[in-house]
């Protein structure tokens, strides 16, 4: 499966999961949804992007946004444009996202590459998550 093949499954994952709501209403009168989500915990990516989307209307094309934003891009089609060194990068990263956050695996680019004055690049960092995240990973078990 390509990155980008892979990247419009958990699209499609996000909306199956969208369509699990079942709605009830608060203490207070209002209507809320609940989601028995397989693949994502919906109510919190709502809650994250409460200001661009609506519960109530939400189709594929807004998941795919949803889901490029979540793999550390502007938008679908820079998903689509991305190379393959990048898009895998950001599919490993998007897959241990339990182990560590975008902003803490950018954060720890940043430390090493300002405490050796030099510049990783995207194959090499997919390099070095693989060693540290993978690898040392499957040697623990």
């Amino acid at each position: 499966m390509t990155h980008v093949d892979y990247f419009k499954l958990q699209a499609k994952n996000l909306f199956k999961d969208w369509k699990t709501r079942t709605t009830y209403t608060d203490i207070d009168g209002s209507t809320c949804y609940q989601y028995d989500g397989k693949y994502f915990d919906v109510s919190n990516i709502f809650f994250d992007f409460e200001n661009i989307y609506d519960e109530n209307d939400f189709t594929l094309m807004k998941a795919q946004h949803i889901i490029a934003c979540m793999a550390g891009f502007s938008k679908w089609a820079e998903l689509l444009k991305a190379s393959n060194e990048k898009l895998e990068l950001e599919r490993l990263l998007f897959d241990n996202r339990d182990k560590i956050t975008r902003e803490d695996w950018e954060m720890y680019i940043i430390g090493i590459e300002r405490d050796n004055e030099i510049f990783i690049d995207v194959e090499s960092q997919v390099a070095l998550f693989k060693r540290v995240y993978i690898e040392e990973t499957a040697t623990e078990k």
